[in-house]
């Protein structure tokens, strides 16, 4: 890690400092501090499983976004209403009005300061249909700052719709947990217990970078160690040979 990403991690207060949360501070400044002049939409996407989410309220925070995790079945309408509830703007009764709503409401919000929109699963909006709709949105906000995070192939999936991709300024790529990051989570995990670079190396490769699977690991080899290492730091040697969790039914660590 750079040495700029290590001070950037080690500011933020209120969440673990991980490689993902700078990363989706950067994202969001990049559509914040840009030149008015350009678009202000960027993405933040990756893997499953790489703390996307944890990172997107992190920043929801810093900048009082407006925050929305699009489910599953949703439509147009089940996203206005919700995104206005979002808004604590009471909804009105055709999808076009609503559309307007948001627009405006979230054109306000830019007097006050930037309060971009957090669009987090943005998938879905490509998947069902409703993606030009916040196109339509961001566009009548007068460009505010627009904040779209999903999965690996959401930049594939949004070129289907031209007039939406040519508007992102930028993608971010989620990355895969560093050993620095397993620094940190064993700190919130581990139970007190000291562990090795190779050992941590280990459970990050074993977990390929997955946040939510390295700290499950963390936790089980910890509690292990405190059976059996009477306060000693917990070694790559000492773990040889024993499974760890992978996510995949009936193998590795049972936890």
């Amino acid at each position: 890690m750079a040495k700029g990403d290590t001070q950037d991690n080690q500011s933020i207060t209120g969440i673990l400092a991980l490689t993902n949360v700078a990363q989706c501070m950067r994202a969001m400044e990049k559509a914040v501090t840009r030149p008015k002049h350009l678009e202000g939409i960027v993405g933040f996407y990756g893997p499953s499983g790489y703390g996307k989410s944890q990172a997107a309220a992190y920043v929801q925070g810093r900048y009082r976004a407006y925050y929305l995790e699009l489910r599953d079945s949703w439509g147009k309408k089940a996203f206005l209403q919700a995104l206005l509830k979002e808004m604590t703007v009471k909804p009105a009764k055709t999808i076009s009005d609503m559309a307007e709503q948001a627009a405006e409401q979230l054109a306000l919000a830019q007097g006050m300061g930037p309060r971009p929109l957090i669009i987090d699963e943005g998938d879905k909006a490509v998947d069902h249909g409703y993606i030009e709709l916040i196109r339509d949105i961001y566009e009548g906000s007068g460009k505010a700052p627009m904040l779209l995070v999903g999965e690996e192939q959401l930049e594939r999936k949004l070129r289907q719709y031209e007039r939406c991709h040519r508007r992102v300024l930028a993608w971010v790529p989620a990355q895969p947990a560093s050993l620095a990051d397993c620094r940190a989570l064993l700190r919130l995990v581990g139970n007190g217990v000291q562990m090795d670079d190779d050992l941590l190396e280990h459970i990050r490769e074993n977990a390929r970078g997955v946040t939510g699977r390295i700290g499950q690991n963390l936790f089980t080899v910890s509690e292990q160690a405190l059976l059996e290492l009477d306060g000693k730091p917990a070694t790559r040697a000492w773990w040889a040979g024993r499974p760890l969790y992978n996510g995949e039914a009936n193998r590795g660590v049972q936890l």
